[in-house]
C-alpha cells in the first residue's frame, strides 16, 4: 500500500465471512456519518460486500469536495443531510439496518455543550426515529477507566467509568440509545472502539510523525491498542445479525496490547531514526480486551508489526495524512 488508491481499495476489500453474513441481512444498510474519516472506506466495503444486491444509503453533510459524487458513481445512494436538523433526519429513507458513526471528540474542552449535544443528545434521536431498525452504534473504549496494564484490558463486564466530558458523553450515547433499546425493543448494538489505525491516522502514525521529526515521545502512556480500520470496518457491518434488545456490546480493537517504546523503536528501524523518550510508563492504561469480537469474527488481517512496516514507509515517503491525532497519550480525558 504505497498510494491513497491502494490503501482505500484494501480498506473495502471484504472478507468471504462479511459477505455470508450481510446475505443473511434483511433489507438495505444506511450509514449516518458516511463522510467522517472511517465512513467512505464503510461505505465501499459495504458496497462490495453487497455487490448490487440491497440499497447502500450514505449519509451526510459531505464537506470534502468530490466525496458524494465519488461515492455516487461507485453505487452508492448519497443523501447530503445534517443529521442534527430534526427535518432533515425525520426525511431521511425509512431502512431495516443503520450504521451510525457519528460522533464529536477533539475540541471538546471549552465547547462541552456541543460535544454532549452530538454524542448523547442526538443517538437518542436516531434511536428514537429508527427505533423500528437493526442499529449498529460506534462508540469507544474511553467509556472505561484506566486499567493495570497487567490485567489484559477491560472486558465488557468491566464497569464503565469514564475519564473526562468526552467520554462521559459518549457513556450517554450508550445510555440514551439503550433506553430507547429497553423502550421500543430496538435492536441495537453498541461498538466499544479503540484504536483503529491506517496508513493516514491512529496512534501509529503519531508516533511515526514524531519518530521522523525527531520529537520525543512520552512513554507515561506505556501501553495501547491498535485495529486494522479495515477489520474496524467489517466487524461494525457484520455486528447488525448482533443487535439485539437490550442491547449488545462488544469491544473491538487487535488482540495485541503493544509497547508504545517498543512500537516508536520499530518504527525508528523502519525509518532509519533513533526516537528518543520521555517520562516512564505508568501502571495503568485505557485498554480493551476484545476476545468476544474475535471469537465471532476471527482475529485482524493486519497484525500490529505488518502496519508499523506499513506505517513507517508511508511517513518516510510524506504519504497524505488526515492530521487528526487520536491524543492516545492523555490520561485526564481533556481533547
Amino acid at each position: 500500500m504505497r498510494t491513497v488508491a491502494e490503501l482505500e481499495e484494501r480498506l473495502a476489500r471484504p472478507s468471504d465471512g462479511l459477505v455470508d453474513d450481510l446475505a443473511r441481512l434483511d433489507g438495505d444498510i444506511m450509514i449516518l456519518g458516511a463522510g467522517g474519516k472511517l465512513g467512505p472506506s464503510l461505505v465501499r466495503l459495504a458496497l462490495n460486500a453487497t455487490k448490487g444486491s440491497r440499497r447502500v444509503v450514505a449519509v451526510s453533510r459531505f464537506s470534502e469536495p468530490g466525496l458524494a459524487e465519488d461515492l455516487t458513481r461507485e453505487g452508492a445512494t448519497v443523501v447530503s443531510a445534517d443529521v442534527a436538523d430534526e427535518q432533515a433526519l425525520r426525511h431521511l429513507p425509512d431502512v431495516e439496518n443503520v450504521v451510525f458513526l457519528v460522533g464529536a471528540k477533539f475540541g471538546t474542552q471549552g465547547a462541552e455543550h456541543a460535544t454532549w449535544f452530538t454524542n448523547s443528545y442526538l443517538p437518542g434521536r436516531v434511536a428514537d426515529r429508527f427505533r423500528d431498525s437493526r442499529i449498529a452504534a460506534l462508540s469507544t473504549g474511553n467509556v472505561y477507566p484506566l486499567v493495570p496494564v497487567t490485567s489484559g484490558g477491560a472486558t465488557e463486564e468491566t464497569p464503565a467509568d469514564p475519564v473526562g466530558e468526552y467520554a462521559m458523553s459518549c457513556l450517554g450515547r450508550e445510555r440514551v440509545m439503550s433506553h430507547f433499546s429497553e423502550k421500543y425493543g430496538t435492536r441495537l448494538a453498541l461498538i466499544r472502539l479503540n484504536y483503529a489505525v491506517e496508513m493516514r491516522y491512529g496512534v501509529l502514525v503519531d508516533l511515526a510523525q514524531k519518530v521522523h521529526a525527531g520529537e520525543p515521545i512520552d512513554v507515561s502512556t506505556g501501553m495501547a491498542n491498535v485495529v486494522w480500520q479495515g477489520y474496524a470496518n467489517e466487524v461494525t457491518l457484520r455486528a447488525l445479525l448482533h443487535a439485539q434488545a437490550p442491547p449488545f456490546t462488544l469491544n473491538l480493537t487487535g488482540p495485541e496490547l503493544i509497547s508504545v517504546r517498543q512500537a516508536a523503536t520499530d518504527l525508528g528501524r523502519a525509518m532509519g531514526k533513533e526516537p528518543s523518550f520521555v517520562g516512564e510508563e505508568a501502571n495503568t492504561a485505557l485498554l480493551s480486551n476484545a476476545a468476544r469480537c474475535h471469537r465471532l469474527f476471527g482475529y485482524p488481517e493486519l497484525a500490529p508489526a505488518e502496519l508499523i512496516e506499513l506505517t513507517a514507509r508511508w511517513v518516510a515517503d510524506g504519504g497524505p495524512l488526515l492530521g487528526k491525532p487520536t491524543k492516545f497519550e492523555r490520561r485526564d480525558g481533556r481533547f
